[in-house]
């Protein structure tokens, strides 16, 4: 079977090319479409071949920087004439530009999309904009139990194939009193929140790492007097296991914005356990798994309260660091490269 991967911004590139990857394994002919990711090196491409025929300018003339939309705009149908120039069984977009792509996408094989952002934040409130859209393919993928329910509400019979996690086995260097917030900082991740916790939480050490997408110097004042490590910009593997491996528990004090989290299922394939709020699908693997706990939604007490059991109850430590591993040996990519093709055959 040949299946076209395509994810146009480079929004995921560690879980395209783990799920590329994976689908080569199973025996599959894969191919990912994607374009050059702005901040970093990706890994390279095993099993499966990688196209960057999206953006090819606007990728590599600006960073973060919004000059970039207009030029992205004029691009944008040139990587949707090369994805539909694809022979394919199967094709498998990954993100969507919703305004552009309700115009110019017209899948004309087989196809199925992913809801990583269940309604994304700018867009959220389009709702016809976004039926029109997921009516277009033949299976939407969710993450998740409550991303399944979100989409029922716009008529979309979702299947849920759970996030894998990305295994690692970084050094321990854990002190047992170490807080990790990872991954990209913006206003939804909570960080004021973590860091609030934290400070409620006793003697403990807050780790951020992470690449801000917002101004940090609220977030500096606001731990004044804590003991805080920042790392900040995108961080490379090396600089990945490095936090991992120093972290006692990682904290996920997400408000409602995605379906599940990358971070989180780093953190889990480390062996960390999470401790999370109960937003999106964000708590299903750390309840299923036992891997932490899950608090009600913006309760910083409780947050505080979890964060301190974890870092002084040894046996809870132990019981929750088990489930993290229990999670890493069954969320696999294997397992859900079988999910996938077994969806791909039901419409190929």
């Amino acid at each position: 079977m040949r299946i076209v991967l395509a994810d146009p911004p480079a929004f995921t590139p560690a879980y395209d090319h783990e799920l590329a990857s994976a689908l080569a394994r199973a025996g599959a002919d894969v191919e990912l479409l994607t374009s050059r990711f702005r901040f970093g090196d990706v890994p390279a491409a095993v099993g499966y071949t990688r196209s960057e025929p999206y953006y090819p300018l606007s990728s590599r003339l600006f960073g973060r920087s919004r000059l970039r939309l207009p030029l992205k705009i004029v691009e944008h149908p040139f990587g949707v004439a090369a994805l539909n120039r694809r022979r394919a069984d199967v094709v498998h977009v990954q993100w969507l530009v919703p305004e552009l792509d309700a115009r110019l996408l017209q899948p004309r094989v087989p196809s199925v999309f992913t809801a990583h952002d269940l309604l994304p934040r700018r867009t959220a409130k389009k709702e016809n904009l976004w039926r029109d859209l997921l009516a277009r393919f033949d299976r939407v993928v969710v993450h998740s139990e409550r991303g399944r329910e979100a989409l029922a509400e716009l008529d979309v019979d979702a299947r849920v194939i759970p996030h894998p996690v990305f295994r690692s086995d970084p050094a321990r260097q854990d002190d047992g009193r170490t807080v990790l917030c990872f991954g990209v900082i913006r206003p939804y991740k909570g960080l004021g929140d973590a860091i609030d916790a934290v400070r409620r939480a006793g003697d403990a050490r807050l780790l951020v790492a992470g690449d801000p997408l917002e101004p940090v110097d609220g977030y500096r004042a606001a731990a004044t007097g804590l003991e805080v490590e920042w790392r900040l910009g995108y961080l490379p593997q090396a600089e990945v296991d490095r936090a991992l491996g120093e972290a006692t528990v990682a904290v996920f004090p997400y408000r409602p914005e995605l379906d599940q989290s990358g971070a989180l299922l780093r953190a889990l394939g480390a062996g960390v356990p999470a401790i999370a709020y109960d937003v999106g699908g964000i708590a299903e693997p750390v309840r299923r798994f036992g891997a932490g706990r899950v608090v009600e939604a913006g309760d910083v007490e409780a947050l505080a309260a979890a964060v301190h059991e974890l870092l002084t109850d040894a046996g809870a430590l132990a019981e929750a660091r088990a489930g993290a591993m229990r999670a890493r040996d069954e969320l696999t990519w294997d397992a859900a490269a079988r999910a996938h093709l077994a969806l791909y055959e039901e419409i190929a």
